[in-house]
């Protein structure tokens, strides 16, 4: 179990080629095998739980990122926050890694997982689990997402007040007595409320009259591309989730059909905190079962030689 009175995980910052930087948090030894971990949009690195610390205590050396304009990596200052823009910072942090990473992505960090994977002739990741997300995603749960984003750009004026709404967003969570916690997603500003911790300025961008004919049709023919992902693949499904229904799991797995599939009892779209142990045993699982977690230099380097 781990002890909550544990020091915060050390930070480490990614700087990118645009000037901007992306923060995270590491566990465990530099040396061994990397998973990086990318959480959904109006998220951040802290929404994966015990997971990160759990793995690094089995031996791997995890990396979890705040995506740009999220927690404490840099905000893009004209709203530069199209999927593209996601996915090239995810390159930029992995050539900055000494091996391949195993990617572990929620949501819009699934996407961009998928993407920057299947955008490059040779592998940027050794595997990817995808935490409820598919190529093809349920439009009625993007559009409670952003609107549960959108209610919350005004701020709060205590802790409280964003407990209840969560409470309203997650009607199936427990609502936590101490709330503590939520401050770390949090920006307490001048005014004195509270507000997300992630850009205002996403919204705008993710506005379907932002997203032009021309976008979709992008991102739809790279999305096509994940037909050809060979590397080890988990799809790790919330039972109740309203964004990845049986059919579009289906659909993924015939197009990725040697992919795992697991499919979580009594979770929705946010897997990692409804399910938190049983998705950490999940994730565990697949990681020993199909990677060394122990020092892979070597190995990558001969790897990278052959190829």
């Amino acid at each position: 179990m781990t002890n909550s009175f544990a020091p915060p995980a050390p930070s480490i910052r990614f700087d990118l080629p645009n000037g901007m930087s992306i923060a995270a948090d590491v566990h465990g030894d530099p040396s061994h095998q990397p998973v990086l971990f990318l959480h959904g949009g109006g998220q951040t690195r802290h929404a994966w739980g015990n997971t990160a610390e759990s793995l690094a205590e089995h031996g791997f050396y995890t990396i979890s990122m705040d995506h740009r304009g999220h927690g404490e990596s840099s905000w893009a200052g004209e709203g530069e926050y199209r999927v593209f823009h996601f996915v090239e910072d995810l390159q930029h942090v992995i050539a900055q890694l000494d091996r391949k990473p195993i990617l572990v992505g929620a949501s819009l960090g699934g996407i961009a997982s998928l993407l920057a994977e299947t955008a490059q002739v040779e592998s940027v990741a050794k595997g990817v689990i995808l935490v409820d997300v598919t190529p093809r995603l349920e439009t009625d749960g993007v559009d409670r997402i952003l609107g549960f984003m959108r209610g919350g750009t005004s701020g709060f004026a205590s802790l409280d007040e964003v407990a209840d709404s969560i409470a309203q967003y997650l009607p199936h969570r427990k609502r936590p007595k101490d709330l503590s916690g939520l401050a770390k997603n949090l920006r307490r500003m001048e005014d004195g409320r509270y507000y997300w911790h992630w850009d205002p300025k996403m919204l705008k961008t993710w506005e379907p009259n932002q997203y032009t004919e021309d976008d979709d049709r992008e991102l739809k023919e790279r999305l096509k591309e994940v037909r050809n992902l060979d590397i080890p693949t988990l799809l790790i499904r919330g039972r109740l989730s309203d964004l990845v229904s049986t059919e579009t799991a289906a659909e993924f797995l015939e197009m990725v059909p040697h992919a795992e599939y697991v499919d979580l009892a009594d979770a929705h779209h946010m897997v990692a905190g409804d399910r938190n142990d049983a998705f950490t045993e999940s994730v565990r699982d697949f990681l020993l079962r199909r990677f060394t977690p122990g020092d892979t230099r070597n190995e990558d380097r001969v790897q990278r030689t052959s190829q």
